[in-house]
């Protein structure tokens, strides 16, 4: 009987998992067109970079075949997890990944790369707590603003509360600095707290003075002041803070409608730095063109579309805004990396979602997917 039971549980769970992925065949079969465009971009952008500084041609690709192996285990068992679950460990879950954001200072067990303190070692793997985090913020803001309507209406009940968690995070992720994290906390804030029904009066007077402190921060530091500034002038900086820009630019503009062909491109080839990670969609546009381009768009607003559908149809409040957000970590960061890339924005280390090779940030994503699948059995049922 033992035996049957745990076979038992087992059909059970493959059963869940596959339910989940039937509820919405349009939301993984976007997310499963990005991956395989991006293995294809990891392959092709880390080549030569993975023969220079290991000696084996494909290191990095089996590093991020290995990250969405993880990535695809996590969002099965997320997809499991029911919604009233989240709610319950969702202070301790936001803890515990505060805790791992400050454990990048101490010595041994934090790493130090370029000026900045992001990551943690982790035996053989590496992490970069901020993904966590931004996973864990939005699963506590979801219970924490998942209150009544009337509540949100009044400022020291609704929005106060989240502010004064978010201060002290943005604090610590500034200081390691991680100025594009912080970004992305904020946006993540401000669109739960919308969704939640906090009047526009106080997401207005609110982002107003978060504005003013993060112009406050972009001017204190040197270096975010040269990104504005090739930002405002990346031709006239070109060999210096515009280089990074010009030469996104320069890929951008090679591929044309069509594009140059895939692995054909040259701007990868030591010309666009970071073009395996943070300006990948650069070499997209080079080599699948306008077309490409705008197919990944499309594809990141078939995401969008999907998870704000799964959002409306929640009648509980807390899945409600745990969807929106998971929906808004996945696509804002999408937004900001393409904005970036087009020069729409000044330049941040923000990964493109599904696409960039990162195993944190891939897993993360995934993570964020398993639980809009999960809410998206949830509906289905009802």
């Amino acid at each position: 009987m033992r035996t049957e039971d745990k076979s038992l549980k087992n059909w059970l769970r493959r059963s869940e998992a596959m339910s989940a992925l039937r509820s919405e065949p349009w939301l993984w079969g976007a997310t499963g067109l990005l991956l395989v465009l991006g293995l294809m971009m990891t392959l092709n952008t880390t080549y030569f970079i993975s023969l220079s500084k290991t000696g084996a041609p494909f290191y990095f690709f089996k590093r991020q075949l290995l990250s969405i192996a993880l990535g695809l285990g996590i969002m099965l068992a997320f997809a499991r997890i029911s919604a009233r679950g989240w709610q319950r460990i969702a202070f301790v879950a936001f803890a515990l990944s505060v805790t791992l954001l400050l454990a990048v200072w101490l010595p041994g067990l934090g790493l130090s790369k370029n000026g900045a303190r992001r990551w943690l070692r982790l035996g053989a793997l590496t992490l970069e707590p901020s993904e966590p985090v931004k996973f864990t913020w939005v699963v506590f803001l979801a219970a924490l603003l998942s209150r009544s309507e009337e509540r949100m209406q009044d400022f020291r009940r609704g929005l106060l509360p989240a502010l004064l968690c978010f201060l002290p995070l943005a604090a610590v992720v500034l200081s390691q600095p991680d100025f594009g994290a912080t970004v992305v906390l904020a946006l993540l804030l401000f669109t739960m707290a919308f969704a939640a029904g906090v009047p526009g009066k106080h997401l207005g007077s609110v982002g107003g003075g978060l504005a003013l402190l993060f112009i406050y921060q972009a001017w204190h530091k040197s270096y975010r002041v040269r990104r504005l500034l090739a930002f405002a002038h990346p031709w006239e900086l070109a060999r210096s803070a515009g280089f990074q820009l010009v030469q996104s630019l320069i890929a951008l503009g090679a591929g044309g409608k069509w594009g140059v062909g895939l692995g054909a491109g040259q701007q990868k080839m030591f010309y666009l730095p970071q073009a395996h990670t943070d300006f990948v969609f650069a070499v997209v546009g080079e080599e699948l063109g306008l077309a490409g381009a705008l197919a990944v768009v499309a594809l990141f607003v078939t995401i969008l579309v999907r998870g704000m559908r799964i959002a409306r149809n929640e009648p509980d409040s807390f899945a409600s805004l745990l969807a929106a957000g998971m929906t808004a970590l996945l696509t804002l960061e999408a937004a900001i990396n393409m904005a970036v890339v087009t020069g729409l924005l000044p330049t941040k280390g923000l990964p493109l979602p599904f696409l960039s090779y990162g195993g944190s940030a891939m897993v993360v994503s995934l993570a964020a997917l398993g639980v809009l699948l999960g809410l998206a059995r949830r509906t289905e049922v009802r």
